[in-house]
C-alpha cells in the first residue's frame, strides 16, 4: 500500500500535528469564535462535524450543507485549513465541491465495508488527505480493509486515527485506548501516520492531557482533539470537549520525545532483550513437547484432553505468581491462555492422529 505524505502546505513537519475544532458545527458565530482562538495559537487545520451519525435517532445529527458557508469563512477569515467527517457518497460531493482540505471516515462507517468502498469511488482520481478512524471494535483486518480500499482506488494521502475501541464495562475511558492495536498497524505500514483522538477515547476532558502524552510518548504523529468555546453547551459530546485555553496548555505540557539515535546503553539492552525472548522461545518449545507426551498418555489412557481442574489451578497459581513479581493479572491471563490454546491445539493434532491409526487397522 503505498502512502504518500497528509502535510498540508504551511503545516509543520513536527509532532504533534494538530487538528482542532467543534465536535459538531453548531452555529456561524461558534464556529468563527473557535477558529479565532485556534488560529492565534497556531493551529493550522480546524475540524468540525457537517453530519453527525448517532447512536440513536432523535439526537442532534448536524447542521448540514449549510456548515460549509461557515468553514468557507473560516478559511478566508483565518487561513486556516478544515476537515470535515464524511460518510455516503453524497456527502463526498458536497464536502469537495466546497472545498474541503481534509476528509476523516469515522468509526462506525469504517466499520461498513459498502460505506467504505463508496467513498473510495467517489475519490478516484481526487488529490486530498483522507484520515480513516478505527472502527467501532477491536478488528485490525477490518481497518486495514479501509485503507487497501482506498489505496486500490487511488488515494494515497492516507492517515489513521486511533479513537479507542467500545465496550460495554464500566471503565474510566469512554473507549478503551487497546494501544497494541494501533501499534500493530504502525508495525505493518511503517509510512502510515497515526493520530490520536483523546478526546472520544478518555470521554472526559480531564483525561486528555494524559492520554494526549501517552500518544507522543508511542511515537504518534499528531493529536485530533474537540475544541468549543463553551463545552457544556455544545450540542454534541460536551463532556469529552474542551477550551481553546485548555487546548493550549494541554500542548504546552506534552514531552515530545523524537531522538531516534540508538546509542550504545540502548543497543546493549536489546541484546539482552533478544537473548531472553531467545531463552522464552525456547523454554516455551520444551513446555510444547511435554505437552504433547501429556497428549500421548492421554490417548493411551482413553482421557479427554481438557482437564478443566487443572487448567483453573495454573491460571489461578501463575497469575498471583505473576502479580507479586510486577506483572498485571490480566497479561498473565492472557498470556496463560494462550500457551493453554496452543498446548490444545497440539495434544488435539496428536489425538487426531491417534484416531486416524485406528481407523486404518
Amino acid at each position: 500500500m503505498e502512502v504518500e505524505s497528509i502535510l498540508l502546505p504551511g503545516v509543520d513537519v513536527k509532532r504533534p500535528l494538530v487538528i482542532s475544532g467543534p465536535c459538531s458545527a453548531e452555529t456561524e458565530e461558534q464556529v468563527i469564535q473557535i477558529a479565532r482562538e485556534l488560529s492565534l495559537m497556531g493551529v493550522k487545520i480546524f475540524r468540525a462535524g457537517i453530519w453527525k451519525p448517532r447512536t440513536k435517532p432523535g439526537g442532534f445529527e448536524g447542521v448540514g450543507s449549510v456548515g460549509f458557508k461557515w468553514l468557507q469563512r473560516v478559511k478566508e477569515e483565518t487561513g486556516m485549513f478544515v476537515a470535515t467527517e464524511v460518510a455516503t457518497k453524497k456527502h463526498v460531493i458536497e464536502a469537495l465541491k466546497n472545498d474541503i482540505d481534509m476528509l476523516w471516515i469515522g468509526a462506525r462507517t469504517t466499520a461498513n465495508p459498502f460505506a467504505v468502498q463508496e467513498i473510495a469511488d467517489t475519490l478516484k482520481g481526487i488529490d486530498i488527505p483522507v484520515l480513516i478512524k478505527n472502527p467501532v471494535n477491536v478488528d485490525l483486518e477490518l481497518w486495514i480493509g479501509a485503507f487497501e480500499r482506498l489505496s486500490n482506488a487511488g488515494v494515497t494521502r492516507l492517515g489513521a486515527i486511533h479513537r479507542g475501541f467500545s465496550t460495554a464495562d464500566k471503565n474510566i475511558y469512554r473507549n478503551l485506548p487497546k494501544w497494541h492495536v494501533p501499534i500493530e498497524l504502525k508495525r505493518r505500514y511503517p509510512d502510515l501516520p497515526i493520530l490520536c483522538d483523546p478526546s472520544h477515547i478518555g470521554g472526559s476532558r480531564n483525561l486528555i492531557k494524559t492520554i494526549s502524552q501517552q500518544a507522543m510518548d508511542l511515537n504518534f504523529k499528531g493529536l485530533i482533539i474537540e475544541t468549543h468555546c463553551n463545552p457544556d453547551k455544545a450540542w454534541s459530546d460536551r463532556n469529552q470537549q474542551i477550551t481553546p485555553k485548555e487546548l493550549k496548555r494541554v500542548l504546552q505540557s506534552l514531552v515530545i520525545r523524537d531522538k531516534t539515535q540508538l546509542t550504545e546503553d540502548l543497543a546493549n539492552f536489546r541484546v539482552q532483550i533478544d537473548e531472553i525472548d531467545n531463552r522464552i522461545l525456547d523454554l516455551l518449545s520444551k513446555r510444547m513437547r511435554i505437552s504433547c507426551e501429556i497428549g500421548e498418555y492421554k490417548i493411551e489412557q482413553k482421557m479427554p484432553i481438557l482437564q478443566t481442574s487443572r487448567y483453573n489451578e495454573i491460571l489461578t497459581k501463575r497469575i498471583e505468581q505473576a502479580k507479586k513479581m510486577g506483572m498485571s493479572a490480566t497479561f498473565a491471563k492472557r498470556l496463560l491462555e494462550a500457551i493453554h490454546e496452543e498446548s490444545v491445539r497440539q495434544q488435539m493434532e496428536i489425538m487426531q492422529k491417534g484416531n486416524n491409526e485406528s481407523a486404518l487397522e
